[in-house]
Formats: C-alpha cells, structure tokens, sequence
C-alpha cells in the first residue's frame, strides 16, 4: 500500500464516538444504580438479623423508609440512563440517514443496486438495539465483580458457589454465539436478497400479470424465502435451547445457594440473614449475563447491520466538495473516453473524441447496443468514464457539485422516472414550485394545455411512477422537467418513443425553442423526423465515433453503398430513400 495513502474513515464509528459523553454518563449512571442494587440484599440483611432480633418496629420503619427513598433515586437513574440512550439513538439516525439516503443512490447509480432499502433497516435495527434492554446488560456486567465480592465476604462457600454459576452461564453466552452467528448471518443476508428480488418484482407488476409469470417468480422467490426461514429456526431453536438453560440453571442456582446459606446457617457459620441475602445477591449477580444471553439474538442482528453499514459506508465515500464554478454556458468535450456500465470490465464507449460548440443540437444516432444511452450518462456524470475525460466549459464532469450544476442540465432519459406528487412539483424537480416558472416550461415543452386537460391541472396527483398517466403524457411531462428553469445543457434519450404524431410535433417545436434559447442540445433518436432541426449528427457503432459532421455531410455520407452496408439505422434508411 502507498505511504501516504490513508485508511478509509470509519464513518460510522466516528459517529458513535461522538457520542461517548453520553455513554460515559450512562456507565456514570449504571455504576450508582448497581451499587443501590445492592440494598435489597442489606435490607434483608438488617431485617433477619436486627430487625428479627430486636423486635424494634421503630428500627423497621426508619430501614423501610430508607430503603424506600432509595428505589426512588434508583427508579429516576434508570429513567435518566434510558432516555440518554434514546437520544444517542436518535442522534445516530440524525446524523448518518442523510449521509446514507445519497450511499444509496449511489450505490444504484454505480451497479450497486441490490443495496435496496437494506441500509435504512440496518440503521433502525441498530437504533432499535442502543434503546432495548439488551445494551444495559453490556453496562451493568462490569460491576458483577462487585456483587461477587460482597458474596464472598458474607463467606467463602456462598462466594465460589457464585463465581462457578456465573462461569456456567457465561459458557452458555460463548455457546449461544459460536451456535447462531454463523445461521443468523446467513438467514439475514438471505432475507436481504429475497426482499429485494420482491422489490424488484413488484415494480413489473404489470408485466407478472398479462404474461401469467406470478406463480413462476412466486416459486423463485419462494425457494429463497424458505432458505431464510429454516436458518432462522435453526438459529432461533438454538438459541432457544440455551436460554431455557440459563433461565433453568439461573432459577436453580438461586434456590441451590439458599440451600447452601442453610447449611451454613445449621451449622452457625453465617446468620439466617445472610442465608437469604446471599440468595437474592447472586440472582442480581447473575441477572447480566442472562440478559446478555436473552437479547444476544438483538446483539448479533445489530452487529451484522452495523458491519453491513460500515462496508456500504466504506465502498461509497462521501461526494466531495469542490469549489464552486460559474455557471456553464454549455460547451461540451469528450476527450479519448472510454467507458463501461458500473461493475462491468468490457468497454462500451472506445476512445470517444469530439467537441460541441455552446448552442449547437446535435442528433445521435446508430444500431442498438451501440452505446448511445451510455454517451448520455457519461456526458451528463451518471457513470464515470474509465479513461478519458467528459468537459464541460472545459472543467471535468465529475469536478461540478451536482447540486450548483442540477439546474443547468435537463435530462430525458429513456426510461421515463416521475415521482409520487403532482404534475407541478414533478416539473420543478420538487423543488420550490415556482408556478410562473412550471407554467413556462409546460409551455416550452408543449404539454402545457395537455396539462391544463387533467383532472386537477397542474396540481394533479401522477401517483408512484406516474401510474396515472399513459407513456406518452409520462414522456412530455418529463420533457417540460428536462426544460424547467432554461437549461443550457439538455439530452433527450428517445425523447419520441412514445409519442402520437401531436407529440411529436410538440417536440420539434421544443427542440426548436432550445435552439433558438441558445441550450446545447444532445437528440438520441431512431426516428429521423426529429433530425431535420439539428446541427450535426454523431454516429456511434459498435462504441466508437464513426461519423461526427454537419447534418447533411453525414446524410450524404449515408447515401453511400459503403456506409449504408455498415450503419443499419432509421436514419440511414430515411437518407436512402
């Protein structure tokens, strides 16, 4: 490894350290609590041996009163302890949803997409797991010593009859790990999976349903989800077993130790008093580790979830933020790029070099698979490219923030994306809705009296993916998106695929607007009639640049036998005939 190269930051450590005051004040808290829970052992102490012995009614009262005030002391510590762990849990969230809401996305833009909503659930169960009862067993073992102490003081007997039911219990602890980390582990990653194969499933419902695929998928992911299910029992039956035994055992040493105090008491080496408050001492002693074996499933579940956050926080660094710049004016320059879909090695773009003037519409064509989307992904910063660079204004892609850089760019991607809330807000991007401004765009666009035809005009529900709306009004409500805010840099990826003939005509006559606005404009098309408006056109086969020229030098060109036979695309049959 380079000298000077650092490790990646654990963010999700740093996040927890910043909260160690709190936990120094919980350990703060739980060392007076466990050592008040040493007074109900003392109060049976005093009142077998002096209150008993005494017969002093006078000398119970004042003990009882005492003992009293100092369960109420106890019961506002616990108080304070759990509501100091609910702040840290709820600091936690705070402090990492925003950072893994973008790890998410990211992590889709990058291939990564099989992360789903998994990363949200580790968060809670993790949080969930710093508010449950099971953590204050990790606080109050510590001070077990204590209590093993004070035992061995009323006698040694009572003291190493303690320390060997502790030792019994802390084995079925290590046994319960070593039995269910390992099918624990996998059942949760193998509930990951089949949640997100169904999530994946769900989203082509319609699909499932007109080709009568929902018993076939229900099958795959039925095979998954009994895979998880029977881990999970295995664990769960494992887990089970051993604490029924640490329950049995603990209850049996109890009642064991009284038999112990007995005989000692017969033989009056210890006094009745100590016969019970030694009894009641070693159940709190022991009261830890059984609830560390109780919620050891809880303990196992957060760690897999923090060890899952920490990788994904790890493999997705941070965005970086780099100085602002002006804003573009729309120049664009690919410089011998080469690129590929995230997670893959085989190139899809091959040295890739051109230049496009600020203003200029340039039409991109060629054959399917020729690597026309992936030029607009790596042209706009959604994939990254392998080698080369993609400039605009002359400045890296990647060196622009996305959010000073966002409202520049309209983007129209193949497969049409709105989101759950209105017609206006879908336009403006949800930002604040500006309706002078969603009304221009709509207008631009020519969706505006398309838009005014719904039920509740602009401010019309379009429901999850636009669910409510046909492909076509999907296509020119994501056009008016594309030109919210007058871009200066728009790509249109099939922008006519599922368009009428009027909405075709509506998108000539935004092309045209664009052009006329001074915007760069990227018009990737098989269809030829929306090429008549562009400037150039670039050609693309089989991931290289075969032809870049003025719009009629390359229709020219395609009239050739020659490039006729090589370039099987609309455009060139339209150029023919």
């Amino acid at each position: 490894m380079n000298k000077h190269s650092r490790p990646p930051v654990d963010e999700l450590r740093a996040v927890l350290q910043a909260s160690r005051n709190s936990f120094l004040f919980t350990g703060f808290f739980s060392a007076f609590i466990n050592m008040l829970l040493l007074v109900p052992s003392l109060y049976m102490l005093q009142v077998y041996d002096r209150v008993l012995a005494s017969g002093s009614e006078m000398t119970l009262l004042v003990l009882t009163l005492l003992v009293v005030g100092l369960y109420v002391v106890m019961g506002a510590l616990e108080l304070v302890r759990s509501r100091i762990l609910v702040r840290v849990s709820a600091r936690l969230d705070m402090a990492l949803n925003t950072r893994l809401f973008a790890a998410m996305f990211d992590a889709n833009l990058r291939g990564g997409g099989n992360t789903g909503t998994q990363p949200i659930q580790d968060l809670t169960s993790l949080r969930q797991f710093l508010t449950g009862n099971g953590l204050f067993g990790f606080f109050d073992a510590p001070w077990i010593p204590l209590y093993m102490l004070v035992l061995f003081l009323m006698h040694p007997l009572i003291g190493w009859f303690a320390v060997v039911g502790a030792l019994i219990l802390i084995a079925l602890a290590v046994a319960n790990e070593l039995t269910t980390r390992k099918p624990l582990a996998q059942a949760n990653s193998q509930a990951a999976a089949s949640n997100n194969y169904l999530q994946g499933n769900l989203r082509n419902a319609e699909a499932l349903e007109s080709m009568g695929m929902l018993q076939n998928v229900h099958k795959r992911w039925l095979t998954r989800h009994v895979e998880m299910l029977k881990l999970q029992a295995l664990a769960s039956d494992r887990a089970g077993l051993l604490i029924n035994a640490s329950k049995t055992i603990r209850i049996t040493l109890q009642s064991l130790i009284l038999g112990v105090g007995a005989y000692l008491a017969i033989q009056q080496i210890v006094t009745p008093g100590i016969m019970i408050a030694g009894s009641i001492l070693m159940g709190r002693a022991l009261a830890p580790i059984d609830m560390l074996i109780g919620s050891w499933k809880g303990f196992l579940t957060a760690r897999t979830s923090y060890s899952r956050l920490q990788a994904l926080l790890q493999s997705i660094p941070a965005r970086p933020v780099n100085m602002r710049l002006p804003s573009p004016i729309g120049q664009i320059s690919f410089q011998d790029v080469v690129a590929a879909p995230p997670g893959s090695t085989t190139a899809v773009l091959k040295r890739i070099s051109f230049d496009v003037a600020p203003g200029e519409v340039v039409g991109v064509i060629g054959p399917s698979a020729a690597g026309k989307s992936t030029l607009a992904r790596v042209m706009l910063g959604v994939w990254p490219t392998a080698a080369g660079a993609v400039r605009l204004d002359g400045a890296e892609i990647s060196r622009w923030n996305r959010e000073d850089l966002g409202p520049h760019i309209g983007y129209l991607p193949q497969d049409i994306e709105l989101f759950d809330g209105t017609v206006g807000e879908n336009i403006a991007r949800f930002g604040t809705v500006d309706p002078e401004q969603v009304v221009k765009a709509a207008q631009r666009a020519g969706v505006h009296e398309m838009i005014l035809g719904l039920s509740k005009g602009y401010d019309t529900p379009v429901g999850v993916g636009g669910a409510v709306l046909s492909g076509g009004q999907r296509q020119r409500l994501g056009l008016a998106r594309a030109m919210y805010g007058q871009p200066v840099l728009v790509v249109l990826d099939e922008p006519n695929s599922n368009l009428d003939e009027q909405g075709e005509a509506a998108l000539v006559r935004a092309i045209a607007q664009l052009k006329a606005d001074g915007s760069t404009v990227f018009i990737i098309t098989h269809r030829p009639s929306v090429l008549n408006g562009v400037d150039k056109i670039l050609v693309l086969r089989e991931g290289m640049l075969h032809l870049f020229a003025p719009r009629d030098q390359v229709l020219s060109q395609f009239a050739k036998p020659s490039i006729v036979s090589q370039t099987n695309t609309p455009a060139t049959n339209m150029a023919v005939g």
